[in-house]
């Protein structure tokens, strides 16, 4: 079988974002938060060497989700996925819960951290990207980023290739930053009866 470029892989994505936005947003609903809720550790001690990523924010309205902000986003997430290799903390570390910008390597807050930085470098307001702490079907904590958009959360991750619709995620939504500060966690209320199987 021959073997795909990520390049070409990556203009087909942007090729169809288009067709992509307009199905990802129908009957789009955001996510429901709780209370302020504990700051993952590796978090907090990104926050204590990068503190200017950390601050209050403001709570702004949603980004519009235009149909070149979509396609930034599908380009973004495409892009980090296939040009940093997944490495665990304590492969690249020797311990876990580092979260730091990726160069080569890195995990999955990795990921979604040079993924926001990128957004914000794009346009994005920083209180509509917001690191997000889940659980994976079989148990394992991950994270992901998501964007507030008016037309809906959407999800940028680097284990799916597209970029989803909240609900449209194999996930359980545990927490995530505040829309208000960037070093803030608040619960998210989670209440689908089910879990789409998405297509990983």
């Amino acid at each position: 079988m021959k073997k795909i470029s990520k390049g070409l892989v990556l203009g087909l994505m942007l090729a169809t974002g288009d067709v992509l936005i307009g199905a990802a947003t129908a009957n789009a609903m955001p996510m429901t938060t709780g209370r302020t809720t504990s700051q993952p550790i590796g978090h907090y001690e990104f926050c204590q060497q990068v503190p200017q990523e950390c601050r209050a924010t403001g709570n702004y309205a949603p980004d519009r989700l235009t149909q070149r902000a979509w396609a930034k986003m599908v380009e973004i997430n495409a892009r980090v996925n296939a040009t940093i290799a997944p490495r665990t903390d304590l492969e690249m570390w020797g311990r876990e819960e580092i979260w730091s910008y990726p160069v080569k390597y890195g995990d999955c807050e990795d990921y979604a951290l040079q993924k926001r930085h990128e957004l914000i470098q794009a346009g994005f307001h920083t209180s509509n990207l917001l690191i997000t702490v889940v659980l994976q079907p079989n148990g394992d904590g991950h994270a992901v980023l998501t964007v507030r958009t008016d037309r809906g959360d959407f999800i940028l991750d680097n284990l799916v290739s597209k970029v989803l619709d909240w609900r449209d995620t194999r996930y359980r939504y545990l927490k995530r930053q505040s829309t208000a500060n960037a070093g803030k966690w608040v619960d998210i209320i989670d209440d689908r009866p089910n879990i789409v199987a998405g297509n990983f």
